[in-house]
């Protein structure tokens, strides 16, 4: 494979994983779908199964959390014709409410995938989600945010706005 064409495919790759992290900050079930094959596995620890499954155990889950924020770091991919394996760093911070306090709980790990191309289109055929480190601290102070645009967990969040 020439190195414009494996430069492409990792490129759509990388879209897909990016999809998949918007997909989860935003609650937005049908982007996070968008990232899998209808017959995907994810294991996520405490949720192993289908990924179509995950995708509605996951936004129900994640709906307990005040925010969510996922930040994706390097990642190494392997492609072989129609199937690519990648291991992808990230970091996913969530603010939680417990008991009357606030926590931010921040977990290290590495996304291990299998993406298939089928038609032409990336997405992930399997997934293990492997934890690296993790802390969870109590939140006592945020910053002072009411002169900015507001993150929403919806479709009515500002990146879904095209005027």
């Amino acid at each position: 494979m020439d190195d414009l064409t494996r430069l492409l495919h990792e490129a759509a790759i990388h879209r897909v994983l990016h999809r998949y992290c918007r997909g989860i900050d935003r609650l937005d079930a049908e982007l996070i779908r968008s990232a899998y094959w209808p017959d995907a596995s994810d294991d996520h620890g405490v949720f192993k199964g289908r990924a179509d499954d995950f995708v509605t155990w996951v936004v129900d889950a994640l709906r307990s959390f005040e925010q969510t924020q996922h930040f994706l770091g390097q990642s190494s991919i392997e492609i072989a014709e129609d199937d690519a394996s990648s291991e992808t760093y990230f970091i996913a911070r969530h603010v939680v409410a417990r008991d009357d306090a606030r926590f931010l709980e921040t977990f290290g790990g590495r996304y291990v995938d299998r993406f298939a191309r089928r038609n032409g289109e990336w997405r992930i055929a399997r997934r293990a989600v492997v934890h690296d480190w993790s802390r969870i601290e109590p939140l006592h102070a945020t910053y002072p945010n009411d002169t900015f645009e507001q993150g929403r967990r919806t479709r009515d969040d500002l990146s879904y706005r095209r005027d």
